[in-house]
């Protein structure tokens, strides 16, 4: 597997874990609730759950795209980056594995953006699901802003992906609804059950990438910071 699937790879599971993390999770709940609430037929519940992801895709991929090309456009920067990556990456994944793990927090004005313009979005029926992934996208709070700046961008800007991996992350955080809106498509009575189970989920998921990206990072901590090679 050559190092930029694996970043491909990478960059879906920071996606999903960003959707399932409690926050982004309440927000998802909230559209899944949208969408089943405001639709009658398994087709326009499928259609406004594709609109939602849609919705978070772009965001994402806005977002990504800026921020890698603005990076990626200023020669010095980008030569700087490209030589010394590896001695931010350990910090960097230092400090989001504690986030992963709460042992640091903070919190962010504008993460209630979302919930409070739930409610203006929805006279635009199945399209204000675009709308609304869109807002969602944006409401960041301390662990998917953790994920997303101090992760996926600098594994965006590090294979020079300013398209395909903040689009690949954004599908991601989205996954939890296309999910649901097939299941509330079928049948409601199961949303109640996967719900509980996907709690479940995200915690030890939460709990076990903290622990690999401390791990992980502590090893690019003292391989490129302080020339220490533990195997050797």
């Amino acid at each position: 597997m050559d190092s930029y699937t694996l970043a491909l790879g990478s960059a879906i599971w920071l996606g999903i874990l960003t959707s399932i993390s409690p926050c982004p999770l309440a927000t998802n709940i909230a559209a899944i609730s949208f969408i089943g609430r405001r639709v009658d037929s398994p087709r326009k519940v499928l259609a406004a759950g594709l609109l939602y992801t849609l919705g978070r895709m772009v965001t994402y991929l806005v977002l990504g795209f800026l921020i890698v090309t603005s990076v990626l456009s200023i020669p010095e920067l980008a030569m700087f980056l490209q030589q010394n990556m590896n001695k931010f990456l350990g910090p960097l994944l230092i400090i989001v594995g504690m986030f992963l793990l709460d042992l640091i927090s903070f919190s962010l004005p504008g993460s209630s953006l979302g919930s409070s313009m739930q409610g203006k979005v929805e006279r635009f029926g199945i399209w204000g699901a675009a709308l609304l992934g869109l807002l969602f996208a944006l409401s960041f709070c301390p662990v998917s802003a953790a994920l997303f700046f101090g992760s996926l961008i600098p594994l965006a800007v590090d294979h020079q992906s300013s398209i395909v991996m903040p689009t690949v992350y954004g599908v991601g955080t989205a996954l939890p609804v296309i999910v649901f809106a097939f299941v509330i498509a079928m049948s409601t009575r199961m949303v109640g059950v996967m719900f509980n189970k996907l709690k479940i989920i995200e915690k030890w998921a939460r709990r076990i990438t903290g622990v690999v990206f401390i791990a992980v990072g502590i090893y690019y901590t003292l391989i490129y910071i302080f020339g220490i090679n533990i195997f050797n």
